[in-house]
């Protein structure tokens, strides 16, 4: 079934979060998805660079409440109100769809993604097959360089008991699949290698010829710095300019605000890095208690494609310009519970919610934005670990509100800032210092740059929180 068994193998030493301002160390017997290492046992720092800018506009809304509707073309906003709340369902399978459909299914590094996805790395065809009379147990793949690799399963066609592991060569990361004859992507796996293995667990025999794993499907992130300057034309904010650095790129790691700033440091954890469709980036972030994450409409528009979103918490540097991360909680969204293109949101949920809990979440602000009130932005911008724009006493013009009445997709909607932001970091929270709520969800680039207002949004979605 879908992501039945997707597990973690291994054991570490974990941080957790404590208090607003630092974390203690705590011992494991295991590594489940969630648990933060040590700096000593972080991993190399892996950075994805868009390698192309989006100019299309945002995807048609789509609302949903298990399973999704498509609104139609004709209507320009919509905000679901919210139903009863449906019981679980005690499995999860993915939508159907046949061998050929999935072969006509055109590569998406051979497309251009939707306004605001930042496309990394690559996707290429392959055609592997693990299994029991035809084909190895075992099979490597290897891309020198990569920050991830993460493959796709045309079909899983196994004996019952049987299952395959997608893993890193040391083990430390490990994630378990059971029988699906429609295929899945599996989870990424930090690194350049990873290798996919068949385990014969239940000793059963029979017809074996027709049994196999089929992986059709690799996609890789590429690593490069994204650019810390970049000359960016002054104009207003709106699609296709998603994000705009304003001048010099100053944005710090955000462990480097550990100390100096550590409301904003631990306010910063709630952020994740969205990897959709293998090769595409937004931010995101939790909003309030309970199972919710949000993002853009121009990142997420349903829950299928949520279904294949990577959902990273604690993609973050271990030190304050070091070149290694802590290794990142990743869990998969689930299902989309609102979206509205007008204000340019998605509130999702994610399967695994207990994993994710520790991080902590946001707030949204009720009040107005007021001009000149300072700001700070954690984000992922081009993918890269955690990072904070509006350093704590930083000149009010550089991170400020410089127009709380600005106009997105509607008049009034949005809140204008200079604040720094990259391709991936469309989604992320616009916090305000005074506050530390979140006043805006930040959407376009332009200098200045916007986002869609806060208190409209508590207003949209107070049934939902």
């Amino acid at each position: 079934m879908r992501r039945k068994a997707g597990i973690v193998i291994g054991a570490c030493a974990a941080l957790v979060l404590a208090g607003s301002a630092g974390a203690l160390v705590a011992r494991t017997s295991e590594n489940p998805a969630g648990t933060w290492n040590e700096a000593a046992a972080a991993v190399p720092r892996t950075v994805d660079t868009p390698v192309a800018e989006n100019t299309t506009t945002p995807a048609t809304p789509v609302t949903s409440a298990t399973p999704a509707t498509v609104i139609p073309s004709h209507v320009t906003s919509t905000t679901v109100a919210p139903p009863a709340p449906p019981a679980p369902p005690a499995s999860r399978a993915p939508k159907k769809k046949t061998k050929s459909e999935s072969a006509r299914r055109p590569l998406e590094s051979a497309t251009v993604p939707p306004a605001g996805r930042q496309r990394i790395g690559s996707l290429q065809r392959v055609d592997e097959l693990l299994g029991y009379l035809a084909g190895p147990k075992r099979q490597e793949f290897a891309y020198p360089g990569a920050s991830y690799v993460k493959v796709h399963f045309e079909r899983l066609d196994m004996l019952p008991g049987d299952y395959v592991t997608v893993s890193n060569p040391a083990g430390t990361e490990s994630y378990r699949y059971e029988n699906d004859a429609d295929g899945r992507w599996a989870m990424s796996v930090t690194g350049d290698t990873a290798i996919v293995e068949v385990h014969r667990e239940s000793g059963a025999t029979g017809t074996l010829s027709s049994l196999g794993v089929d992986i059709d499907q690799v996609a890789r992130g590429d690593r490069l710095e994204h650019r810390r300057e970049e000359s960016v034309k002054v104009g207003p904010a709106g699609p296709g300019r998603e994000e705009s650095v304003c001048g010099t790129d100053t944005s710090s790691d955000a462990v480097c605000y550990e100390s100096k700033d550590p409301i904003a440091y631990t306010k910063s954890k709630a952020i994740a890095r969205l990897l959709i469709n293998g090769t595409e980036l937004c931010t995101g972030w939790r909003v309030g208690a309970k199972n919710r994450m949000i993002t853009n409409n121009h990142c997420l528009t349903n829950s299928n494609e949520a279904y294949d979103t990577e959902v990273w918490f604690n993609y973050q540097c271990a030190k304050c310009g070091g070149s290694d991360v802590f290794k990142p909680t990743k869990v998969w969204g689930d299902k989309v519970l609102a979206t509205d293109k007008t204000y340019d949101f998605t509130l999702f949920s994610v399967d695994g919610f207990d994993k994710i809990q520790k991080f902590g979440y946001l707030t949204l602000d009720t009040a107005r934005p007021k001009r000149g009130q300072e700001l700070y932005v954690p984000q992922h911008p081009a993918g890269e670990p955690a990072k904070i724009a509006g350093s704590k006493g930083e000149a009010a013009s550089n991170c400020a509100v410089d127009n709380p009445d600005y106009t997105g997709y509607a008049a009034h909607s949005d809140v204008s800032y200079f604040c720094d932001t990259a391709g991936g970091s469309s989604g992320s929270p616009v916090i305000s210092r005074a506050t530390n709520r979140v006043v805006a969800l930040h959407h376009f680039g332009g200098c200045p740059n916007s986002g869609v207002r806060g208190d409209l949004l508590a207003g949209r979605l107070r049934a939902y929180l």
